[in-house]
């Protein structure tokens, strides 16, 4: 394929509108240096019209948060005809939930952490204070506390004392209306990325992250929050496993081309599945690109194989 027209769509009304912003400006400039026409758009009233106007070759829906990732984009994509990168809609929707993911993970044979999902109007209904009661007997501590669904860690807290579950709760609630609540997991923290240029996915080095607190939003986009380790501070052994749970997250979920997994690796030495991201971030502190820096790939080059890769069908 040669040079093929490239439309990136980056921006939407979501809370990570900002970090879907710069992943698109990062996307579009490297892409441009391998040689292709990119345009970028926001996901707006305006979209539908330019993308029959345009008739890009492919798109490249790098939105982070509802609409970029619950297949909602992909499905208009899909009825306009139009090729692109990523997961499909079907996909999509299951790795959008999280409590979906860690259940078809979980059926696939990967180990992920105890957890429970209760929607807000359950607190009122039973009692707030009963049910956080019956989660501590339940799953102990630490847990840790997410919205079901979203990225950046946004509305995510790590509970260590029984008295941070109430605020907790308030905090993940301000991002949606059901709660992921899991047994948090001792060991390190690390995220692998998966490509797929045409030869079947692939695992890049695994990242390993040290902050200095949670990794909450702004260790993630705020530079100098987190210390990154690209490759990780793993033995060949384990480097090898994390990378074969990523694959193999990727596989069950039936995702194409591109996607991250986050886990921890246990003191037994287990990778503890986590979450998945289906759009990784593309900034200057995200972890795809990193990794594939640390694997010796020049990022135009490899974006432009998974354009290419994406197109071919």
């Amino acid at each position: 394929m040669s040079a093929p027209s490239v439309l990136v769509l980056a921006g939407g009304l979501s809370h990570e509108r900002d970090v879907s912003l710069r992943s698109g400006r990062r996307v579009a400039e490297a892409l441009r240096g391998a040689g292709l026409e990119v345009a970028v758009h926001d996901v707006d009233a305006d979209l539908i019209p330019a993308l029959r106007q345009l008739e890009p070759a492919i798109v490249w829906p790098l939105l982070h948060g509802a609409s970029g990732e619950d297949g909602s984009v992909r499905d208009v994509l899909e009825m306009m005809g139009l090729p692109y990168v990523g997961a499909d809609p079907r996909a999509s929707r299951c790795a959008w939930s999280k409590p979906v993911t860690k259940t078809i993970v979980a059926a696939a044979g990967l180990s992920t952490p105890r957890f429970v999902t209760l929607p807000q109007s359950l607190f009122r209904e039973l009692g707030a204070g009963k049910v956080l009661e019956t989660v501590l007997a339940s799953l102990g501590l630490p847990l840790a506390v997410k919205p079901s669904r979203g990225g950046s860690a946004l509305g995510v807290t790590v509970v260590r004392e029984a008295e941070q579950l109430p605020r907790a709760m308030v905090d993940c609630f301000a991002y949606g209306d059901t709660a992921l609540i899991e047994q948090a997991v001792d060991g390190v923290e690390l995220a692998v990325s998966v490509v797929d240029t045409g030869d079947g996915p692939q695992a890049l080095p695994p990242v390993e992250l040290v902050t200095d607190g949670p990794y909450d939003y702004d260790a993630r986009y705020v530079p100098g929050r987190t210390e990154y380790f690209t490759p990780a501070r793993l033995s060949e052994e384990d480097s090898a496993r994390v990378g074969a749970a990523a694959v193999a997250v990727h596989e069950a979920l039936g995702l194409r081309h591109l996607s991250r997994t986050d886990l921890i690796l246990d003191r037994d030495g287990v990778p503890q599945f986590l979450d998945l991201n289906t759009a990784p971030g593309m900034t200057e502190t995200s972890l795809l690109p990193q990794a594939a820096v640390a694997a010796g790939h020049d990022l135009g080059k490899l974006y432009r194989a998974i354009v290419e890769n994406a197109a071919a069908g």
